[in-house]
């Protein structure tokens, strides 16, 4: 790494050969950015940008999404945890600070606690720990996130991401909205991955000092989650910004880039 500012776009390799994208913007401390499910690092855009008066930021394109590879099979959280220590491997990042949210923050509780000498800090936003210890989403979400209208599941979508207040001034275009040319198999193994995901046991194992965040209007992953993270990982806060539904990252993303970054940069928290 050098000390200047850095822009640049790379590829690497899983384990099983599974090419992997990766993008690194910015200089200071490495700081690993993880995007919510069915997403490349475009949900990152225009915010990433706040982090780098003090940081330089990794964001990975997940297998099935973006530039990286397309297999048929290898969709699971522990997965993509692996894979984003093998682009810090391709980079020579020893030690980062890792936020990812939705279905990033999934992966990334994978990364802390099992690579917990990667993580210096971490930050969790809009999750939850999986498996049946966690608040799930009620049937009527996901009644309306599976219409057969593409239309109508994009609104959906957009409604439980962003509150109407906030819609009626950003009239786009979103990031958050899934990538449009993942092919149906990437789809589907990224919904199995999310649903799968269970971290209940190896929380415990997190040595991060970890920033929980979530919007109190969130139904898509409901905030009631941040209480069962908090009492299960070590050295943790929280941190609820109301009004804000899932997408609080960008809707609050003013006051949400404070926090993390007074956050990241605190010699103690």
């Amino acid at each position: 790494m050098t000390d200047g500012a850095q822009h640049i776009h790379g590829t690497t390799r899983a384990q099983d050969g599974t090419a992997l994208a990766y993008q690194l913007q910015g200089s200071g401390h490495p700081l690993v950015l993880l995007a919510g499910q069915a997403n490349n690092h475009h949900w990152w855009d225009g915010i990433r940008e706040d982090f780098h008066a003090t940081h330089h930021t990794i964001t990975v394109d997940y297998r099935g999404t973006g530039a990286s590879g397309k297999p048929q099979d290898g969709y699971s959280t522990p997965q993509f945890a692996e894979d984003v220590i093998t682009v810090l491997d391709q980079l020579g990042v020893e030690r980062a600070d890792v936020y990812g949210t939705s279905m990033g923050g999934r992966v990334a509780q994978w990364v802390a606690a099992r690579h917990p000498e990667r993580v210096r800090r971490l930050v969790l936003g809009c999750t939850s720990p999986g498996g049946p210890h966690a608040v799930e989403r009620d049937a009527s979400v996901r009644r309306a996130l599976a219409q057969a209208d593409p239309g109508a599941a994009r609104e959906a979508l957009l409604d439980l991401m962003y509150s109407p207040a906030w819609l009626a001034t950003h009239p786009g275009p979103y990031s958050t909205l899934g990538d449009p040319d993942m092919p149906a198999h990437a789809r589907r193994g990224h919904l199995r991955a999310s649903n799968e995901h269970d971290a209940w046991d190896a929380l415990p194992r997190i040595g991060a000092p970890t920033l929980l965040l979530h919007g109190d209007q969130d139904r898509l992953t409901p905030p009631d989650n941040i209480p069962l993270l908090a009492a299960r990982i070590p050295h943790a806060t929280t941190h609820v910004f109301p009004g804000a539904r899932h997408a609080y990252f960008e809707e609050c993303r003013s006051a949400a880039g404070a926090l993390v970054s007074g956050f990241l940069t605190a010699e103690r928290w």
